[in-house]
């Protein structure tokens, strides 16, 4: 890539960089702040938006160093380019917490409901994160291609421990490929659209089956929410696999058949893959009314609005927030009985 190419390439990163931090830290914001999106799925998007908050702030400026630009030793640039893969595990874990937790609701509403709590689903996202680190730093533990890291890699302004870091370089194919894409993407990948596929399916038998019956509206009307929820939810599942799939097809191309792909086939396959962390948070605005609802609220209290009516309105506001949050928890508990009949 020439240097027109290098340019334009780090400029766009930059500017993903900035949507995917101002966006998801505006998730993060909505969800602490608002009281009515501490549900365990709402802690889980949290999980994936900080996910995608550490692409903008940690992933992309690392794919800028570790593609040939700096010298450092073979270790640190080991450490660079296991870190560089932390955010995308930690997306994949969190947006297969998201996919079990919708599952759940839908299969068992009333055990759901008594049993899932927003500590359990925080220790949940801990437990994600956890497991994302081990398998991202998985070839500091050997799986690497550092015994095999030539001299022709070496920086010839720097001492002869050093090299040019470059990911391919230290990172084996063979872990990008069968670890990284087969087991941490491809399956968990295929078991969320089963979930999706089993939710949608339950949901729709659910409605068909409330016609006939009488008093159900209620019922009727929660099921389509849990419908339009889960709608938004495999968008985002969807963007994320039209994002990353191209890049690890890629891959595979160069490991499975030694084919040359173009290098500029790469470069747009890790902008496409770093751009799904600035998209989601406007797929959150657009599809999920609770988002939407807590982004404007953060607006009314940026610009003050809130402030205008005197002091003892937000009191007022916190106390009817809470009544219509226990009136809602009361109602949502008996839909959910009516809910365990049909699915």
């Amino acid at each position: 890539m020439g240097l027109t190419g290098a340019v334009l390439y780090t400029a766009v990163e930059m500017v993903i960089a900035v949507g995917s931090i101002l966006g998801n830290a505006l998730v993060i914001a909505a969800v602490c702040s608002i009281k009515g999106l501490r549900e365990p799925t709402f802690c889980f998007l949290t999980s994936l938006a900080t996910a995608d908050l550490l692409v903008g702030c940690l992933a992309i400026p690392l794919a800028v160093v570790v593609d040939g630009r700096v010298a450092m030793s073979a270790q640190a640039c080991l450490f660079s380019s296991c870190l560089l893969i932390l955010p995308t595990l930690a997306s994949i874990l969190s947006l297969l917490a998201i996919a079990v937790d919708r599952y759940l609701r839908v299969y068992v509403p009333l055990r759901y409901r008594r049993s899932v709590t927003e500590k359990q689903s925080w220790l949940v996202v801990a437990v994600c994160w956890v497991v994302a680190a081990v398998m991202s730093f998985t070839p500091v533990f050997g799986w690497n291609n550092q015994p095999t890291v030539s001299p022709a890699a070496l920086s010839p302004n720097s001492s002869s421990s050093a090299i040019v870091c470059r990911f391919t370089a230290v990172i084996s194919m063979s872990y990008l490929v069968y670890f990284t894409f087969f087991l941490c993407n491809l399956l968990p990948l295929v078991t969320m659209a089963l979930l999706y596929c089993y939710i949608f399916c339950s949901i729709r038998r659910s409605l068909q089956e409330m016609p006939g019956r009488s008093g159900l509206s209620e019922s009727r009307s929660c099921l389509k929410k849990e419908r339009r929820l889960a709608t938004s939810l495999s968008l985002v599942l969807a963007l994320f696999a039209l994002s990353w799939l191209p890049l690890h097809i890629m891959n595979c191309i160069v490991y499975f058949s030694a084919s040359v792909v173009p290098l500029t086939a790469f470069y747009v396959g890790i902008l496409l893959s770093h751009a799904n962390s600035a998209i989601n948070p406007i797929v959150y605005a657009f599809k999920i009314p609770k988002i939407t609802h807590a982004y404007l609220k953060i607006w009314s209290r940026v610009t003050g609005r809130s402030g205008r009516r005197g002091s003892s309105q937000p009191q007022s506001s916190q106390s009817l927030d809470a009544a219509s949050s226990n009136n809602q928890a009361a109602t949502d508990l008996g839909i959910e009985k009516k809910m365990a009949a049909l699915v």
